[in-house]
C-alpha cells in the first residue's frame, strides 16, 4: 500500500500526477476486438477486454519474497493473465511503463509483471499466483509511498487504479470506497451533501495505505485519524480468501488492520462514518524570515498546545533554490467564521511577518491546492518522527542544524497530531501513537539527474540531531529504518499484530511495508 507524499503535508510542493495511460494498440490486436471495445467507455475497456489479450511469449524470470530466483513458466502466467477482468502488464508495453512508475522518481524499479485487478475475485486471483510462486510482491494504490513500498524489482505489482468507486450515502452518513479509489474522490462526493472524514491532504492519495497506516489530515484534530472513521474493511489476504473486517466480522482483524498497514492483505474496500461540515473552511498562511526561525518555532510550539479542535496548525522551516529561505505557520479552521479571527490573530506576533494570506475557501479545493507541486521531476529522501511538547532544545537543534543548499529544496515541517486523535486510547486500534503532539518531517527534494549522495547525507546527519526528540514515527513515511525499530514502533500492541500477521500471512507474503515478522 501506499501513503501520502510528505513534500504536500504543508501544501508546500507537489506536481500533479499523470494519469495512467493505456495502450490500446498494444493490447487490442484483433479488428473484432478493437471494434467491440470502441463501443464501452474507456474504462470498461481497459477494465474489461485488454486484460485478456495480453499475450505471454515466455517464461518470466523473477524473484521470491527472499530474493531467490524462479521462474515462471509461460502456461502459468498466460492461465493468471485470462483469468483476469482487469489487466497483465509485461515488461515492453506502455501501459507497463506508466503503470510501474510511483510519486518519488528517484526510485526506479522493475517488475516482473503487474497485474491491474478490475475486481475483489482478480485481487484473490493475483494473490493466489503470487502465493504459489512464492512472489516478491508489492501493492499500489496512490504511489505516494515515499520509500518506494508500492513498487518492486522482478517481483509482481499488484496496481490498484482499477479499483476506483465511491458510493456515499447521505442518510447513513457513510461512504464505501473502492480499494484504490483517491482520496480527492471521496472528498468530492461526500462534501455534496455536505458530509466529510479526514482524508489527507492531496487528493491523489490512495486510500489504502494512508488508511491502513493512519491517515492524517487537515481535519483529523477534529474528527480523528482516517483509521479512526473506518466502519469497516474488506480483504484479500494471502490466502486468497475475502474477509471483511469490522466491529462485529472477525474484530481483532479489523483492530489490526487500523495501524497494521498493509501486512495482513490488500484491501478493496472501505466503508467510512461521515460528518457534517460546512463547505467552506478558513485557510491561512504566515511567512517569516529564517532570521527569526527560532522565535517562530517556540511560537508554533505553544500556539499549536493551545488550538481548538477544530483549528489545524502546521509549520516548519523551508529553503528552494533561487528564493529567500523561510519559517512558516500555516492554518486551517473548520469551526465557525465567526470566531475565526480572534482565533488566528495571534499568529502575526510570532514574528515580523513578510507575507500572509488569510482566507475562506472550498474545502475540496483546498485539498486540492497541492496537487499541482507533486515533484515528480524531483527525488527526495526524508526522516520523520512524534515528538510531543516543543522544547526550547528542540527549537535549538533544529535552527542549528537548518542548513540552506543551492541546489536542493530543504525543509523540516511539523504535522499537528492531538485533539481527537489523542483521546483514543493506544491499544484502541493497531495505531499506538495517541500521546504525541506532531510528526515532525525533514526531508530534501533533488531535481532528478544530478548526484543525490550528499543531499541524502545531509539529512541523515541532520536527523542524528532530531531524532532523540522523537518518539517513534509514522509507519507510511518509513524510510530504512531496521527491524528491531519496526518492531519497537507498535509498542504494546506488536505481539497482537504477530498474532494477527501468523494468522493471516503466515509467509509473509506482504512484506513490503511496516512489517510486521511472522513467528509461525
Amino acid at each position: 500500500m501506499n501513503n501520502e507524499a510528505p513534500s504536500s503535508k504543508l501544501g508546500l510542493q507537489n506536481k500533479n500526477s499523470p494519469g495512467i495511460t493505456m495502450n490500446r494498440r498494444h493490447f487490442c490486436k484483433s479488428s473484432l476486438a478493437a471494434a467491440v471495445a470502441a463501443t464501452l467507455p474507456a474504462c470498461q475497456n481497459d477494465a474489461a477486454l485488454l486484460g485478456p489479450l495480453t499475450e505471454v511469449t515466455s517464461d518470466i524470470n523473477a524473484v521470491t519474497g527472499n530474493g531467490a530466483e524462479v521462474t515462471l513458466k509461460q502456461a502459468a502466467v498466460q492461465e493468471l493473465a485470462d483469468s483476469l477482468r482487469g489487466n497483465l502488464l509485461l515488461p515492453g508495453s506502455e501501459a507497463y511503463e506508466s503503470a510501474r512508475r510511483v510519486l518519488n522518481p528517484s526510485i526506479d524499479k522493475r517488475p516482473a509483471l503487474i497485474a491491474q485487478p478490475a475486481g475483489s475475485a482478480d485481487v484473490s486471483a493475483a494473490v493466489s499466483f503470487a502465493r504459489q510462486e512464492n512472489l516478491l510482491v508489492a501493492v499500489k494504490c496512490g504511489g505516494h509511498s515515499t520509500p518506494g513500498k508500492s513498487t518492486c524489482d522482478r517481483g509482481m505489482m499488484i496496481d490498484l487504479s482499477l479499483l476506483r468507486s465511491v458510493r456515499v450515502d447521505p442518510i447513513a452518513r457513510t461512504a464505501r470506497m473502492a480499494g484504490g479509489s483517491l482520496l480527492g474522490e471521496l472528498d468530492h462526493d461526500s462534501m455534496a451533501y455536505g458530509l466529510v472524514t479526514t482524508a489527507g491532504t492531496v487528493s491523489h492519495t490512495g486510500v489504502g495505505g494512508i488508511t491502513l497506516g493512519g491517515g492524517f489530515g487537515r481535519l483529523a484534530r477534529k474528527y480523528g485519524l482516517s483509521l479512526d472513521n473506518v466502519l469497516a474493511v474488506d480483504i484479500i489476504a494471502a490466502d486468497g480468501k475475502f474477509y471483511r473486517a469490522s466491529a462485529d466480522e472477525n474484530p481483532e482483524l479489523y483492530w489490526g488492520l487500523r495501524g497494521g498497514g498493509g501486512n495482513f492483505g490488500v484491501a478493496t474496500s472501505f466503508e467510512f462514518q461521515l460528518h457534517p461540515m460546512d463547505r467552506n473552511v478558513i485557510s491561512g498562511s504566515f511567512i517569516f524570515p529564517l532570521s527569526e526561525a527560532r522565535n517562530v518555532m517556540n511560537f508554533l510550539g505553544e500556539y499549536a498546545d493551545n488550538a481548538p479542535d477544530e483549528l489545524h496548525v502546521g509549520g516548519g522551516v523551508v529553503s528552494n533554490p533561487g528564493e529567500d529561505p523561510i519559517a512558516v505557520i500555516g492554518v486551517v479552521y473548520c469551526g465557525p467564521h465567526d470566531k475565526a479571527d480572534a482565533i488566528i490573530a495571534p499568529i502575526r506576533k510570532a514574528g515580523t511577518v513578510v507575507m500572509e494570506e488569510v482566507k475562506s475557501v472550498d474545502y475540496v479545493a483546498l485539498q486540492k491546492s497541492g496537487d499541482i507541486d507533486d515533484p515528480r521531476a524531483n527525488g527526495i529522501y526524508l526522516k520523520s518522527g512524534f515528538t510531543g511538547k516543543f522544547t526550547s532544545k528542540l527549537v535549538d537543534d533544529l535552527v542549528d542544524s537548518f542548513e540552506v543548499h543551492p541546489d536542493r529544496n530543504t525543509r523540516v515541517v511539523f504535522q499537528q497530531s492531538g485533539g481527537a486523535i489523542g483521546r483514543v486510547a493506544s491499544d484502541a486500534t493497531a495505531f499506538p501513537h495517541r500521546e504525541s503532539k506532531h510528526n515532525m518531517l525533514s526531508f530534501v527534494n533533488w531535481t532528478m539527474g544530478i548526484d543525490p549522495t550528499q543531499h541524502i547525507a545531509y539529512i541523515k546527519q541532520q536527523w542524528k540531531s532530531l531524532q532523540p526528540h522523537t518518539t517513534g514515527f509514522y509507519t507510511n513515511d518509513l524510510f530504512l529504518e531496521t527491524q528491531q525499530q519496526i518492531d519497537a514502533n507498535y509498542r504494546g500492541n506488536y505481539e497482537r499484530l504477530v498474532a494477527l500477521k501468523n494468522k493471516y500471512d503466515p509467509t509473509n507474503l506482504f512484506r513490503l511495508n511496516t512489517n510486521v515478522r511472522p513467528t509461525v
